[in-house]
């Protein structure tokens, strides 16, 4: 005997399957389905009843879990810096403009995850818009240009218009993780954007930086998807893992890591606790 009955766009027909005996919906296309933001193919043909797919919150976006709250700052450019015992190490200085206020802690009851929401960048009101002025407004926090999400395990402890001091995040010797949209070169050719080879220059060669063949003929027939060839390269955002806080300079408010840093100067910058698994992140 089979059941048939509508349920968010889908028409679901029930019925016990001959292998298991366990009951079974098929799922046949509904109009609120049949339109290109929800492709049938996207769903699976049928499935047990017991296992039925799980729709979270809506408009809740999935991203990595911090190890701990941080800030945002501004690249300020590199240096040299002359350890007590001599030793020569090149850092990038990051400054802090106004900014990193608390505009809004989620909470997993209210919004699914647990996070902090961080603004930075002081601006003025007609800068922004009526809605982001709003929301400001309503954390009791000054006009900012940028919010950025800190995805954290616990939320306790802060609070809407709370200041993040940077001297009582990190301290010296800490590692951190940095994140920032690289220098964008433009379009570019096989050779600077993937490093390859070019051809002879002399001898009666005419394939100097071209780029060669690029797949076979009639089989496949086409090229393959993530073929390196020419294209963009850079203006992407990248992350450099466990650099070293050298120095916290609190009257200049800026603070000296080691290494480089995405991004040229005057470019925004995610400054988090580097992650490390096992010790502040679970291995799970």
């Amino acid at each position: 005997m089979a059941l048939s009955v509508t349920c968010s766009g889908v028409r679901c027909s029930s019925f016990a399957s001959a292998r298991t005996g366990k009951p079974v919906l098929s799922l046949l296309p509904g109009p609120a389905l049949l339109s290109p933001r929800f492709p049938f193919h996207s769903f699976p043909r049928s499935f047990s009843s017991g296992n039925l797919p799980h729709r979270g919150p809506r408009g809740v976006t999935v991203m990595s879990m911090e190890a701990g709250i941080g800030v945002m700052g501004t690249k300020l450019g590199m240096m040299t810096y002359f350890e007590p015992d001599g030793t020569v190490v090149p850092v990038t200085v990051v400054g802090f403009r106004e900014g990193n206020i608390v505009t809004q802690v989620k909470s997993a009851a209210t919004d699914g995850y647990d996070a902090v929401q961080v603004g930075y960048r002081r601006v003025r009101d007609r800068k922004l818009t009526k809605p982001e002025m709003g929301h400001l407004e309503k954390a009791g926090a000054i006009p900012m240009r940028h919010l950025q999400e800190f995805r954290l395990q616990s939320v306790d402890g802060f609070e809407p218009g709370q200041r993040l001091v940077i001297e009582d995040i990190f301290k010296e010797g800490d590692l951190v993780d940095v994140s920032g949209n690289s220098i964008g070169k433009g379009f570019q050719g096989g050779i600077k954007r993937h490093n390859f080879r070019r051809g002879p220059m002399t001898h009666g060669s005419k394939s100097h930086r071209a780029l060669g063949s690029i797949g076979a003929g009639t089989t496949p027939g086409r090229v393959y998807k993530g073929k390196k060839m020419p294209g963009r390269m850079g203006g992407n955002k990248n992350k450099i893992r466990k650099l070293k806080v050298v120095k916290i300079d609190s009257e200049l408010r800026a603070v000296m890591i080691k290494g480089a840093v995405p991004g040229k100067p005057g470019n925004l910058l995610r400054i988090t606790p580097a992650k490390i698994v096992g010790l502040n992140i679970p291995k799970s």
